[in-house]
């Protein structure tokens, strides 16, 4: 039997933690302590397996090995790297002997050569018997299987729970929840464990007892301290401002626990803003609704690709300083008003594909809501719903033009349009979408809803465009609503870019539109294209017709709405905007304290 020189420790590489402090993760440790870890991925949808264990130099090795491979060939390239560990650490060995020592000197005595190792013994063992060297790695790699590596053991870990992405946000501020971004295999956030620390002060003492996490003064390394937080999210006090942040964390099934990870913030806390805009409204929103209400809420949330530009740090938003319009800044105010508004229904417009992935999902993920996102072109719409009341039944997005060239639902509609060239070929130019979600009660599987989340046309010449669009909608809403999913409620969610005066507004909540009406012809009588048109919803606005939702250097007015079908839902409570003197305290939206220039709508709706 092969061994190393030295103790039997040399061949064990740097050991995974799975934690000391919980019960959890002490039964854990405990359960694994007896041996190394060899951990094993093997799904039935790729050819090959992967195997995971710690070198005799310290390194880690991870090799990837045919699924449908005998097992002896598998053994044979383990051995193999075994033998090159031991090499390496040998000659490590020599080398540091080799070194001059505190006096200058070369180390006294001769250096002896390292034995010649043979290649190790490589057994793979299940149930305390060898496993047959013909039996494919599919077969052989069984969980609790133990590998022996010369006299080292290792328990196999077949698929155990693994991180297979983990990442804090790169701007981190005092009183904004940090929520990390994790994606699970074999796991759930909701049965794996995290541990925060944060770097200790500058000459503070030392914890009594010390910490698992902590270093000595002379280390050139930071040492942390435990800050008591043992959740998913944290969200930093002003004494944590100047300092990183630690999280450590091991995923779980709630069978067993997995691999644990740690990562460090890159920068160290900063101070926030103060008071924000959503501060007062969040003491309208402290708890979720019990299962009779559905909180919702509507926001346009300014998108990155729109905010970032020349044209809107200089004409647009001047007023607002520079740095507040960065993602990253803003990105913790939306985290922060979002989380805290304890909503049922989140419809959200100008959403970049990155912060739907990288910062919505993430932080809404951990306070309990689900989402799903629709892209237009460079931004799209995204819908989240509680998972504790609802479940997605199915969806039914469309884009606009597409649907009317296309959806014969749309046939009367195009046939009217068609006689207006100039006005069908600008509607047809247009990429706005529509986003339309079925959820399904999880206390209630006879009550269901249908929820529309759209961002009609921008231009303030458009009226006739977003009338179009705005009858698409309707009519593709009334075939999921009535035809697919008969007699379910609506809830309409969106920035319509139409203040109550318009002709969309007029439209949505008294069920017709005249053709005689000015909004047909919004851009000139070239584009004029008269027409009536009618829909079946008897729509009203949750939130009735705020004076704006809107306020920028140039313009402030309602462009937002919740619309819903007042034959089936009734609002038990509408969540009061921000003061005039809250929103104008910077001048305009955007701000240092409020991310958008729009204003959530957030209204708490009752079934009847």
């Amino acid at each position: 039997m092969w061994r190393l020189p030295g103790s039997r420790a040399a061949l064990r590489g740097v050991r995974t933690a799975v934690g000391r402090h919980t019960r959890a993760e002490a039964a854990t440790e405990t359960a694994a302590g007896a041996m190394e870890r060899a951990v094993v991925r093997c799904v039935p949808s790729e050819p090959k397996l992967s195997l995971s264990f710690a070198l005799a130099d310290g390194s880690h090795k991870n090799m990837q090995r045919d699924q449908s491979e005998p097992l002896g060939r598998a053994l044979s390239r383990i051995a193999t790297n075994a033998l090159k560990g031991h090499a390496k650490a040998a000659a490590a060995k020599k080398s540091r002997k080799n070194r001059p020592n505190a006096s200058g000197g070369a180390c006294a005595g001769p250096v002896p050569e390292p034995a010649a190792a043979c290649e190790p013994v490589v057994k793979l063992y299940y149930r305390e018997e060898a496993v047959a060297e013909d039996v494919l790695n599919v077969d052989a790699w069984q969980d609790g299987a133990v590998l022996q590596i010369g006299d080292v053991k290792y328990k196999v870990e077949r698929n155990p729970p693994a991180f297979t992405e983990l990442q804090l946000p790169r701007y981190i501020m005092a009183g904004f929840p940090v929520c990390p971004k994790l994606s699970l295999e074999f796991g759930d956030p909701a049965n794996s464990l995290f541990r925060w620390y944060k770097e200790a002060k500058p000459g503070a003492a030392e914890p009594e007892g010390g910490s698992p996490s902590s270093l000595s003064p002379s280390s050139p390394f930071p040492s942390w301290t435990e800050t008591g937080v043992n959740e998913r999210v944290y969200t930093p006090s002003n004494a944590d401002i100047g300092l990183r942040l630690k999280l450590h964390c091991t995923p779980g099934n709630g069978q067993r626990f997995g691999p644990s990870r740690e990562l460090e913030s890159v920068c160290p806390v900063e101070a926030g803003p103060g008071t924000c805009t959503f501060d007062q409204r969040h003491l309208y929103t402290k708890k979720v609704t019990d299962d009779s209400l559905i909180r919702t809420v509507s926001y346009n949330l300014l998108a990155d690709t729109y905010a970032q530009t020349e044209f809107s740090r200089s004409v647009l938003y001047p007023y607002c300083a520079p740095y507040a319009l960065e993602l990253d800044y803003r990105q913790n105010l939306i985290q922060k008003e979002l989380t805290g508004y304890n909503a049922d229904l989140i419809c959200l417009q100008e959403v970049d594909r990155n912060v739907f992935t990288d910062s919505l999902v993430p932080a809404l993920e951990a306070f309990g809501l689900e989402g799903v996102f629709r892209i237009k072109q460079h931004e799209g719409l995204a819908t989240f719903y509680r998972k504790t009341k609802f479940t997605l039944l199915s969806q039914h997005d469309i884009s606009f033009h597409e649907a009317l060239e296309s959806d014969r639902l749309h046939k009367e509609l195009l046939e009217k349009l068609v006689l207006y060239p100039s006005a069908q070929e600008r509607v047809l130019q247009r990429s706005s979408v529509l986003q339309v979600s079925v959820l399904q009660s999880t206390k209630d599987s006879s009550k269901r809803i249908c929820v529309a989340n759209t961002h009609l046309y921008w231009h303030p010449k458009g009226g006739y465009i977003r009338l179009i669009q705005m009858a698409v909608a309707l009519a593709h809403i009334r075939h999921v609503s009535c035809d697919l999913y008969p007699g379910i409620p609506v809830i309409f969610c969106g920035d319509f870019n139409s203040t109550p005066s318009t002709g969309m507004y007029h439209f949505a909540v008294n069920g017709s539109i005249p053709e005689d009406h000015e909004d047909w012809a919004s851009n000139g009588e070239e584009e004029r294209c008269n027409m009536s048109l009618t829909h079946v919803f008897k729509l009203k606005s949750a939130c009735g017709e705020p004076a704006y939702t809107n306020y920028v250097g140039g313009f402030h007015g309602c462009l937002d709405y919740i619309f819903i079908d007042s034959n089936a839902l009734e609002v038990e409570q509408v969540i009061p905007l921000p003061s005039h003197e809250e929103v104008t305290t910077h001048q305009a939206l955007p701000s240092v304290s409020h991310p958008s220039d729009h204003i959530a709508l957030v209204c708490d709706l009752k079934w009847k």
